[in-house]
């Protein structure tokens, strides 16, 4: 039995992936500002990378986003 369905990472990305794209920011503009390549975005946003929670909060304050917001996004995907 997974513990964690990979479906829920995908579920985190495509919540990242809304706001990013509701701030008009592209995968390789926020890859730059995190000092990343544009792969660590895209492959978060597909649900083919996990998130720590420090990860998470890093990137809600790159996208000027509070950290809330995208938690309670993510518990309202889930719950559907």
């Amino acid at each position: 039995m997974v513990w964690i369905n990979p479906e829920e990472h995908k579920i985190v990305g495509t919540v990242l992936a809304d706001f990013r794209k509701s701030k008009g920011v592209t995968q390789k503009d926020l890859s730059a500002q995190l000092g990343k390549p544009q792969s660590f975005v895209s492959s978060y946003e597909t649900g083919q990378r996990r998130l720590d929670i420090l990860e998470l909060i890093r990137i809600a304050k790159t996208l000027n986003v509070d950290a809330r917001q995208i938690f309670a996004a993510i518990l309202d995907a889930s719950a559907r």
